[in-house]
């Protein structure tokens, strides 16, 4: 049995939370807390009302007093992974890829037992950023800490989503706990439930229990590209692609709330029929659709916040702040957190 008392957490670039319900769940008692948008940081403290931890603002400002904590348990974050995804412009001058350096003077302040980083998966696979991830290891040795890392996907985690990121652990000596950290992550796989059991579990779709948060037209693509899947290929406008309800989502974006909201087949959701856009692909890879004259049907809506957030596991109670967008884009920011309970928990066995 693993002792869970008396482990602390410094949680950086916090954001909605999930990362740190992971490693609530765990035990983990987070002390200090730090996220620099405000709607974020709101719904953070707004599921935590016992908890004063939040610290809003730039994360800079609180590098010098973050040694009051000298000794915490662990530092963990998802440093904005914008500068690395390949969903943006991959820029090495953007000055959020310098967060991971930030994080790790945080690590210097603090001097924690252990810390993980949790980042998109080009951090981890491309060429581009060999160096960054070999400047993480280096810095994180020269701090007294052995570091490496492995990309996963959340669904080997029974998240219903195919999201693909890259975790860092770091822990003070020993660096036999590396490959124990990461040998209990494969302890913790487990099969997802697909997106139908997740849907139908959310509550029906504009009722109070699930109300439409995304009223961003449907509109068919004037050249569509097809691919072997409906749910693969370009049929629609935006980037907004059509859910397969007996498979896992792609990942969620944080450009949620317009035309880039995941779509639903609300009839094939509820009656298991077949999904609209399967049928449409077929009749136009058979030139019998034409898409300037196909009548698309109301059956087909986006996805909600409240399901958004469900397929990255957050509990059902969970509340978000801010604006519908702003919602969205905290829900596709986050770690999911059974995932990052997966993260916690392994980290705990090392400690």
């Amino acid at each position: 049995m693993v002792d869970k008392k008396g482990h602390t957490a410094v949680s950086l670039f916090a954001g909605a939370g999930g990362l740190d319900i992971g490693f609530e769940r765990a035990g983990f008692e987070i002390v200090f807390a730090n996220e620099l948008d405000v709607d974020a940081a709101n719904t953070w403290r707004a599921n935590r009302p016992n908890c004063d931890a939040m610290n809003q603002g730039d994360i800079g400002d609180y590098i010098e007093s973050l040694k009051a904590y000298k000794g915490t348990t662990v530092v963990f974050g998802g440093p904005p992974c914008q500068g690395f995804s390949v969903a943006g412009k991959m820029n090495p001058s953007d000055p959020r890829s310098k967060l991971i350096w930030s994080f790790l003077d945080v690590v210097e302040s603090v001097q924690p037992k252990a810390f993980v980083i949790e980042n998109v998966r080009a951090l981890g696979s491309l060429k581009k950023w060999e160096s960054v991830r070999n400047g993480i290891i280096k810095r994180a040795g020269e701090l007294g800490y052995s570091c490496d890392f492995k990309i996963y996907s959340a669904s080997e985690f029974g998240v219903p989503q195919n999201r693909e990121r890259v975790v860092f652990f770091g822990i003070q000596g020993d660096s036999s706990k590396l490959d124990q950290f990461f040998s209990e992550m494969e302890k913790r796989k487990s099969s997802p439930k697909t997106l139908r059991e997740v849907l139908l579990g959310v509550g029906k779709y504009g009722t109070p229990d699930n109300p439409q948060t995304c009223t961003a037209h449907i509109t068919l693509a004037k050249r569509p590209v097809l691919r072997q899947s409906p749910y693969a290929g370009m049929l629609v406008n935006g980037a907004g692609r059509p859910m397969n309800l007996d498979g896992a989502a792609h990942t969620l974006p944080a450009s949620m709330g317009g035309n880039k909201t995941p779509i639903v087949d609300e009839n094939a959701l509820e009656t298991g029929e077949e999904n609209w856009f399967s049928g449409y692909l077929r009749r136009l890879s058979n030139g019998e659709a034409d898409p300037e004259t196909e009548v698309i049907p109301d059956t087909l809506r986006r996805l909600t916040v409240k399901e958004a957030a469900a397929l990255q596991t957050f509990p059902d109670d969970y509340v978000f702040c801010g604006r519908k967008t702003q919602q969205y884009k905290q829900i596709g920011n986050a770690v999911a957190s059974d995932f990052a309970q997966a993260i916690a928990e392994s980290a705990l066995v090392c400690l």
